[in-house]
C-alpha cells in the first residue's frame, strides 16, 4: 500500500530536480520501457513536470505535455523500483490528471508497454487517428517527438516498437 509518511510529498518539479529525475528514468530506458531524452529536453519540459519525495529522496515522476487545445499526454510517468506496487504510480497520474483539468484539458493520450496500469486508470487502447484531419493537419508542424509518436508518424516507430496507444477522456 501507499506509504501514508507525512513524509511523502508529490509537488511540482523544480530544476534542480532534473538530475533525479533523470536518475528514475535510466534504468527504465535502458530496458526501453522508456525512451531516453537528453537533459536539455527535461530542463524545457521542467514545468510539465511532477515528482513524489519520500525523506527527500525523489521516488516519482511524471509529466503532463498539452498538446492541442483538448488533448495532453501523459509522460515520463517512473516510480523507482523500490515504490512498485505501492500506488505511487497511481497517485502521480491523478495529480497530472487533475492538472489536465484545471488547464482545460479533456482528453488524455499515452504511449505506453503498462497497458493493465493504464486500463485501470480509465484508458483504451485507440486505433488510428484521435483528433480530426484539421488537427492532424497542424499537429504535423510541431518539431515534439511525443506529437510525432501520437499521430504515428514513419520516422518515430522504433521509439514506438511494442507500445501502444491508449486515450482517456476527462469527465
Amino acid at each position: 500500500m501507499m506509504p501514508s509518511s507525512p513524509d511523502l510529498v508529490i509537488r511540482r518539479a523544480r530544476t534542480s530536480d532534473i538530475r533525479g529525475i533523470r536518475a528514475l528514468v535510466a534504468p527504465l530506458a535502458e530496458r526501453r520501457v522508456l525512451v531516453s531524452k537528453e537533459a536539455v529536453t527535461y530542463y524545457e519540459a521542467v514545468q510539465e513536470f511532477r515528482v513524489a519525495e519520500l525523506d527527500g529522496v525523489l521516488v516519482g515522476c511524471g509529466a503532463l505535455h498539452v498538446m492541442w487545445e483538448d488533448l495532453a499526454e501523459i509522460r515520463t510517468l517512473a516510480v523507482a523500483d523500490s515504490m512498485l506496487g505501492t500506488g505511487l504510480g497511481g497517485r502521480l497520474l491523478e495529480v497530472l490528471t487533475d492538472d489536465a483539468r484545471e488547464l482545460g484539458v479533456r482528453r488524455l493520450f499515452c504511449l505506453t508497454f503498462e497497458v493493465p496500469f493504464f486500463t485501470r486508470h480509465g484508458f483504451a487502447p485507440i486505433e488510428g487517428q484521435a483528433v480530426s484531419a484539421e488537427v492532424y493537419a497542424e499537429l504535423l508542424r510541431s518539431y515534439d517527438e511525443g506529437v510525432a509518436e501520437f499521430l504515428d508518424l514513419e520516422r518515430v516507430k522504433p521509439n514506438t516498437l511494442g507500445n501502444t496507444r491508449m486515450l482517456r477522456t476527462l469527465e
